[in-house]
């Protein structure tokens, strides 16, 4: 089940656990490469309670569930692993927290060095952007496509986020990118559907 390439879904900001399903739902259909649930509008509780919520939709489509910001609460949970950015704690803790099993991401931004230090503390995939201008985060780093040829020599998936389309994402996909993160270009779209084929075929007709 992992690893494997192409469509690493991001969960939109959504207040309402109903809907939030109800948003997901059809695009787990399409077996993505990962879910990750990322709310940054929920207090503690509505994350615990969405986070349980997407575990068994997860569990039903193949699709590992990764919870952003907090190892802890994805192994209170059993979910299939966690996702750290800078301020989200110690990756070598959370490693040796949760053994060598859990998928472990680390947020790299626009450095190799951060890259080589997430793989030495023992990052499962390590994730560079914002590629491209993120509605997400609109004042993020920017990060060129030479990153992700040079952390090839780092022998762990690469993830690549932010602004990305189905458009812009073969070039990325083409520079080595194992996984591209998507939140708005899928749940923004009038058919997230038909936008989560759009990335898949990406995968599908690119060559590296």
């Amino acid at each position: 089940m992992w690893p494997r390439r192409g469509l690493y879904v991001i969960t939109p900001d959504e207040t309402s656990t109903e809907r939030l399903l109800a948003r997901v739902t059809p695009v787990l259909g399409l077996a993505p490469a990962l879910l990750q649930y990322r709310n940054k509008l929920a207090d503690p509780a509505l994350r615990r309670e969405q986070a349980a919520a997407l575990l068994p939709l997860c569990r039903e489509h193949g699709v590992p569930l990764i919870v952003n910001d907090d190892w802890r609460l994805a192994a209170e949970l059993d979910a299939d692993g966690a996702h750290l950015g800078g301020d989200d704690g110690d990756l070598r803790e959370a490693r040796h927290a949760v053994g060598t099993e859990m998928i472990l991401g680390a947020s790299c931004y626009d450095s190799i060095e951060r890259a080589r230090r997430a793989a030495d503390d023992g990052a499962s995939y390590i994730a560079f952007g914002a590629f491209h201008l993120s509605g997400t985060k609109p004042g993020a780093r920017r990060a060129q496509p030479s990153l992700l040829r040079e952390a090839a020599a780092l022998a762990l998936p690469r993830v690549a986020i932010g602004g990305i389309t189905p458009s812009n994402a073969r070039p990325l996909i083409e520079a080595g990118a194992d996984l591209v993160a998507v939140i708005g270009g899928l749940f923004d779209a009038p058919d997230p559907q038909a936008a989560a084929r759009a990335y898949i075929a990406c995968f599908e007709e690119t060559h590296r």
